[in-house]
């Protein structure tokens, strides 16, 4: 045996005779029990707190009875319920919500959104339990995640656990017959199934940080859900206006900020990118190309706006609102009447 293994070796033997002599190590193991500890621990607690906030999604069907369609979860007490939109897609059915174990109540009113799988149900009843609402902005790959629903439409109350696997993925959810393109959906391997369709995907602190949307019929622990910040600007719309519906101006942008318009000498705003037909955009005359800088006198960017999509939820459909745009370096003012886009 060479000399440098022999003494390695003799390293070795007084390393390991220290660590089980004196106890070196004991921390390295306890640490590891009690991450494990910690982490059941947190999934408990979030599961305890948040389950009555999650409910079942029902249609009422021919013969009387009730089918389970997918999950949702409870946004404020006094009766407000965010789901999916593709859960409630059928206008003609009458739906209903399962609270609890089993009780069972009436949905009085739908939002559908038009531009998101994101639905609004409004039942007829307070005292209830509210979920904590979080941040999607700040998530991260690699947290932990809990989804809970009722799987497969079936088995209610269901937990899973997993990690965000990747932020800003874009997909194309839907059957055959009805697609719909997701943008700056939240990625998960936490399982997801269609009953899980309108529950929540909750971080370790116990808030909502997702609505679950869609799974990869192509691959395994492949599963996606909304940011919950889409959600929260429908929900915190409908308590400001007391609708469900949105003004609606009919464009595609993309925002510009000022490092990006300086490098190009143009304008920060909103460059228009695509315009829908029959929209109030296109019968007020604004077109592709153009930038949108202002709306009602105050600016997109570097402002509490920020971005068109919430200027324009800041009013009310029927409102004449002002804007102002950047066509072929000339400013220019709008005015557009704001309408209601159908679901």
């Amino acid at each position: 045996m060479k000399k440098g293994i022999f003494v390695g070796l003799i390293i070795g033997v007084v390393v390991m005779f220290f660590v089980f002599k004196f106890g070196f190590g004991k921390e390295i193991i306890n640490t590891t029990k009690n991450e494990i500890v910690d982490e059941e621990s947190v999934v408990i607690r979030v599961v305890e707190k948040a389950t009555p906030s999650v409910v079942t999604i029902s249609m009422e069907k021919a013969d009387g009875g009730n089918q389970d369609v997918g999950s949702g979860f409870i946004v404020s007490s006094d009766g407000l319920i965010v789901t999916n939109k593709h859960v409630v897609a059928d206008m003609t059915l009458k739906y209903k919500v399962v609270i609890g174990k089993d009780e069972v109540v009436d949905v009085e009113n739908i939002y559908r959104d038009p531009l998101n799988d994101l639905a609004i149900l409004r039942v007829k009843k307070t005292g209830l339990n509210a979920v904590d609402l979080g941040d999607s902005d700040k998530l991260k790959v690699g947290q932990s995640v809990i989804a809970i629903g009722t799987a497969l439409g079936e088995f209610r109350s269901t937990v899973t656990t997993g990690v965000v696997s990747g932020l800003g993925r874009g997909i194309v959810a839907g059957s055959a017959e009805n697609t719909e393109k997701l943008d700056n959906v939240i990625q998960t391997d936490a399982a997801i199934n269609p009953g899980n369709s309108g529950g929540p995907l909750f971080n370790s602190g116990g808030q909502v940080i997702g609505v679950n949307v869609a799974v990869s019929a192509s691959g395994q622990n492949i599963g996606f859900a909304l940011p919950i910040n889409l959600a929260k600007e429908s929900v915190e719309y409908f308590r400001t206006t007391g609708e469900f519906d949105r003004p609606y101006l009919g464009v595609g942008y993309k925002m510009v900020n000022q490092e990006v318009a300086a490098k190009n000498k143009i304008v920060a705003g909103a460059w228009v990118q695509s315009i829908s037909d029959n929209s109030p955009a296109k019968k007020a005359g604004i077109k592709v190309g153009d930038i949108i800088t202002e709306i009602d006198s105050e600016k997109l960017v570097d402002s509490d706006n920020g971005d068109l999509v919430k200027a324009i939820n800041k009013k009310k459909i029927g409102d004449v609102i002002e804007i102002k745009i950047y066509r072929n370096k000339i400013e220019q003012i709008i005015n557009v009447t704001l309408e209601k886009k159908e679901s």
